[in-house]
């Protein structure tokens, strides 16, 4: 429920619905970018999404616009490295879960 004004907004198209996170749309590109598999595998997609998304600061916004507005070319590099960086650790880990339960079990107790 919102608030804005006198009026309360409940259901359709209300500005909650315009709420993300700044990060999503960076991190999913630069997924795409990274690995084939994620553009191929919807669910490897989602799991390696959701790995560098928890190592990334949340960063709300309603319209990416406004972000892009206030953030100087200095911060939006770093944030395009933080975004690599997290994409790239989530990827490895992701792979080498999936790894290990590709694994008999008797393989992976030695690995």
């Amino acid at each position: 429920m919102l608030i804005t004004g006198r009026h309360l907004i409940t259901h359709g198209d209300s500005p909650r619905d315009s709420v993300h996170n700044y990060y999503e749309r960076f991190v999913f590109e630069q997924l795409l970018r990274a690995s084939d598999k994620a553009t191929n595998d919807p669910n490897f997609f989602a799991d390696v999404a959701c790995v560098a998304l928890n190592h990334l600061p949340p960063r709300y916004v309603r319209f990416d616009v406004d972000m892009s507005f206030f953030l100087s070319p200095v911060e939006m590099e770093e944030m395009t490295d933080k975004v690599a960086h997290a994409v790239n650790k989530a990827l490895e880990h992701v792979e080498a879960c999936t790894r290990n339960r590709e694994l008999p079990d008797d393989e992976s107790a030695d690995a």
